[in-house]
């Protein structure tokens, strides 16, 4: 871990200088860039719907082909920031998110959007690994997991801003001038990352590797089942609460907000105490006991509605935070010079989760079965904490600071 400190201070500069605010809105808003895409193609999916002439099987489509293709190329991502350096491969990663937000603002039809889509898979894949990368070159060692809890609960406010101030614009100017605008705005972030962060060192040989292994390989197995599950929560608990619970719509996507705000909240509290190796080896598994508990709340809300109010909170505040605290866990066990890979690999099966999740469950839903679907994304969660359950009881020894 020395070597990958010493590595990339060179990069970003000292870690107690540069632990600023200004860089932790940085790695912030490049998450929230990351996946802003498939937020606003939620957001503004009924304009957009009825303007393309798609289908809502086409628009679901999106999320499945915007983290497939983030999967598939998150291995390759992470190599990239080992070899080129954070600084370089977030202003490509905002400068990316750009052109395929402008590509979508552009699309005359159905094959050009999941064109664009599919190229929004790769500010995805190197957000993680770059974000990081440089936190582990920024931040000392006590603040990283609060900083990485702060910059995970970016991918929120990317949500909360596709959700109201520009679905708001778009009422305006039209969903294309609403996206648009996230594209310059995405242009703007670029140049600040380009003058916030001193210049990379020359590019070097970074060791390739595509199979996880040790603790990355159980942290990708476990993401990959936390993806699953939180993947379908996010894409089908409005629906439910319109078609199930008697909700209006707008009451109904309340339940997503709600949600997102306790997301917020679990990712920078859960983080915070992630950043104390001897507690962190245990909370993967405390967190996914707690989002089972949540899908079992939804599926008793179909009989108790209040209840989904809970389980809203309950899944933001257990499943969605568990994903920042895996990264912490990732910057505290990669190997040195690999903590791009090794973060990559890990978000690989995350995003993986997500592709994979929402059809699953959505099989169940066409047919009207929402609480088998909520026992499904039950039975998702728990595998994460048998996973973690047993990665733990491997893992009991103290983090060895290399």
């Amino acid at each position: 871990m020395a070597a990958e400190q010493s590595e990339t201070r060179t990069a970003v500069g000292s870690g107690p200088a540069r632990a600023t605010a200004a860089v932790t809105a940085l790695l912030t808003c490049a998450m929230a860039f990351s996946m802003m895409q498939l937020f606003l193609l939620g957001a503004l999916g009924p304009r957009l719907v009825d303007d393309l002439d798609v289908s809502p099987t086409v628009l679901g489509l999106t999320t499945t082909v915007g983290f497939g293709a983030a999967a598939v190329l998150s291995p390759a991502g992470g190599r990239v920031v080992d070899r080129l350096g954070p600084r370089r491969c977030l202003v490509a990663l905002l400068l990316v998110s750009a052109v395929a937000l402008a590509l979508i603002g552009a699309a005359p039809g159905a094959g050009f959007l999941l064109a664009a889509v599919a190229l929004g898979g790769l500010p995805q894949a190197l957000a993680n690994p770059a974000t990081n990368k440089t936190i582990l070159a920024a931040v000392p060692a006590e603040r990283r997991g609060s900083v990485t809890g702060m910059k995970q609960s970016g991918v929120q406010l990317g949500a909360f801003a596709a959700g109201l101030p520009l679905a708001a614009l778009a009422g305006a100017v039209g969903w294309r001038g609403a996206v648009w605008t996230a594209a310059g705005t995405a242009v703007v972030a670029a140049v600040w990352a380009a003058r916030a962060l001193p210049a990379d060192p020359p590019p070097k040989y970074a060791p390739v590797s595509w199979i996880p292994r040790g603790t990355i390989a159980w942290l990708a197995a476990y993401s990959l089942l936390l993806g699953c599950g939180i993947a379908s929560v996010n894409t089908y608990l409005a629906l439910y609460g319109v078609r199930r619970l008697d909700l209006g719509p707008t009451t109904a996507a309340a339940l997503v907000a709600v949600l997102g705000v306790a997301g917020i909240a679990g990712r920078l509290g859960w983080s915070k105490v992630a950043g104390q190796p001897g507690r962190a080896v245990w909370l993967p598994g405390a967190l996914a006991a707690g989002a089972v508990g949540a899908a079992l709340l939804l599926a008793a809300s179909a009989y108790a509605h209040p209840l989904a109010w809970v389980a809203a909170v309950a899944v933001g505040v257990f499943a969605v935070a568990a994903n920042a605290v895996s990264m912490v866990l990732v910057m505290q066990r990669a190997a040195a010079g690999r903590a791009g890979q090794d973060s990559a690999l890990v978000s690989a099966g995350f995003f993986a989760g997500f592709a994979l999740g929402p059809p699953l469950f959505g099989l169940l839903a066409a047919a009207g079965h929402y609480g088998a679907g909520w026992l499904l994304v039950a039975g998702e969660f728990l595998g994460a904490g048998v996973v973690a359950l047993v990665w733990a009881v491997r893992e009991r020894r103290p983090v060895v600071r290399r």
